[in-house]
């Protein structure tokens, strides 16, 4: 398991090319965000987050997630600072036997960093800066593992 939290760009094909690698995986599965431009009224996102308790976090939420869903391995890489506009944010890869442990594991991760993590996002723009809440589609997505 790899849980990178950093101000650098990264390569999300490169990334997932290398984390696929090996032969014990029946199946990989992986979700890329990026930051939207929303028609041009964003010009970055801005992340802040705690260095150390942050990356604590989602690697305690990983590790539990790779534990319950008997994956293989788990990937988990979230930019903070300023991210512009058409760059990718985060990536979460899961690699497993089966594909169904896999697509969930990535779904469960992601609504994890969407809602809980210790990362806050602020959308700045030419005319506008403020600060971006999870959605209440957001929390409904995250509230279905709690229920497992």
């Amino acid at each position: 398991m790899r849980v990178v939290v950093s101000t650098q760009a990264f390569a999300p094909d490169q990334e997932l090319a290398s984390f696929a690698r090996g032969g014990e995986a029946g199946a990989v599965a992986s979700f890329v965000g990026y930051c939207r431009a929303e028609g041009g009224a964003v010009e970055r996102l801005e992340l802040e987050h705690y260095p150390g308790f942050t990356e604590a976090a989602i690697a305690r939420l990983a590790g539990d997630s790779l534990r319950r869903h008997g994956l293989i391995d788990l990937l988990v890489i979230h930019r903070v600072g300023a991210i512009p506009a058409g760059e990718a944010i985060v990536l979460v890869a899961a690699s497993s036997a089966h594909r169904l442990e896999a697509l969930t594991a990535v779904s469960e991760v992601m609504d994890y960093l969407k809602t809980e993590a210790p990362i806050w996002k602020k959308e700045i723009g030419a005319d506008r800066a403020r600060w971006v809440e999870p959605s209440a589609a957001d929390r409904q997505a995250a509230a279905r593992w709690a229920e497992n």
